[in-house]
């Protein structure tokens, strides 16, 4: 086998290995998607659309444990620069505030108020978005705190990847 051969080989394999680790780090990428979907994302798309105080209470409950046991409390998910839409610790103090409010709300309000405080619990949790609503939150919140980590896994073996691909260009 001659030099050129092997060093086309070489550049294979290890382009194969980058979009195998590429593949690997956006399936943990993925999954980290579905569990914060499911443990806190769900709960307060759940609490945005209830019709009760009560259930309101319940999902928005259940999205602040998620947040408080996977420490998305404070901090932000940017990896170079903080931006105030990226601002974990606004985000959770906004959502407990939304739960005191509805704990504060006396047992005798009136519909109109119970509504006004879900209209406005709703306002607080949703996001309208090219025409449909989703929840907001840090973009990144899925796999934080691990955000520099997760774009330094995904940032070598790209390079890698894209390096060897100019090499077997050039070398052709």
């Amino acid at each position: 086998m001659s030099r050129d051969e092997s060093m086309k080989t070489f550049l294979i394999c290890l382009m194969v290995a980058s979009g195998l680790w590429l593949l690997t780090v956006g399936s943990i990428i993925a999954y980290k998607h579905v569990m914060f979907d499911r443990g806190c994302g769900g709960h307060l798309k759940r609490a945005a659309d209830a019709n009760s105080v009560e259930i309101a209470t319940q999902e928005l409950e259940v999205a602040l444990t998620y947040m408080k046991e996977n420490k998305l409390t404070e901090g932000y998910t940017s990896v170079i620069y903080t931006t105030p839409d990226e601002d974990v610790g606004f985000w959770y103090k906004n959502i407990t505030a939304s739960l005191e409010e509805l704990k504060s709300l006396p047992p005798g309000a009136s519909p109109l108020e119970r509504t006004n405080v879900l209209m406005k619990l709703r306002e607080t949790l949703l996001d309208k978005h090219d025409g449909s609503e989703k929840v907001t939150a840090p973009s990144g919140i899925a796999v934080f705190p691990a955000n520099a980590m997760f774009a330094i896994l995904l940032l070598i073996p790209a390079t890698i990847l894209g390096i060897s691909i100019v090499v077997l260009i050039i070398k052709d």
